[in-house]
């Protein structure tokens, strides 16, 4: 748990400064989007040793797994979520004299919160993949390396009581990241 909430910290930290500068710059967006599309198409299982070689071994590399799995989702709906805006509404505010940081802080942002909190709910789904992941190929002692040793002594009910036990862990991650949005809702 702690790999993918750790990457889901890194993978929110970078996807929502660069979905917000992919949707606010057209340069910026001819210049990255192919490269975020690309990320993609690497699967986690390839990425997984590079980062053990990269980075070692521990919480770090498997943290940076769980981060670029939470990425993608998370800057895909930043950006439809800014791009998608009331142009109107955007004019008006600037017509009122709105600066940057007031723009940001009082009409993007809660009016493209909703599409954000989609891509994070789904990003920290996606996060406990990468830390199931990241031990079964860089090691450690959570519920990846319980399924590695169960599946070595063959141990069904093991196995099964493990992928329940994720299946809970990514549903209560959806279920905050909902609750949180029926919250912000209600303002």
């Amino acid at each position: 748990m702690w790999e993918a909430l750790a990457g889901s910290g890194i993978g929110i930290g970078v996807a929502l400064p660069l979905g917000y500068l992919i949707a606010r710059s057209e340069i910026a967006a001819a210049a990255l989007q192919p490269y975020v599309a690309a990320s993609q198409a690497m699967p986690a299982v390839a990425l997984a040793p590079l980062l053990a070689l990269w980075i070692g071994y521990g919480l770090l590399p498997i943290a940076v797994l769980c981060a670029l799995l939470v990425f993608f989702p998370i800057i895909v709906n930043t950006v439809l979520g800014l791009r998608s805006l009331d142009p109107d509404v955007m004019g008006a505010a600037r017509v009122d004299g709105v600066g940057w940081w007031g723009m940001l802080w009082y009409i993007e942002l809660p009016l493209a919160l909703p599409s954000v909190l989609a891509g994070v709910r789904n990003g920290l789904t996606l996060s406990i993949t990468g830390a199931v992941v990241g031990e079964f190929v860089m090691g450690g002692d959570g519920l990846g390396q319980l399924l590695s040793v169960q599946r070595q002594e063959a141990d069904t009910i093991g196995l099964f009581s493990t992928l329940v036990m994720l299946g809970l862990l990514a549903a209560v991650l959806y279920g905050v990241v909902r609750l949180v949005e029926r919250l912000v809702q209600r303002d």
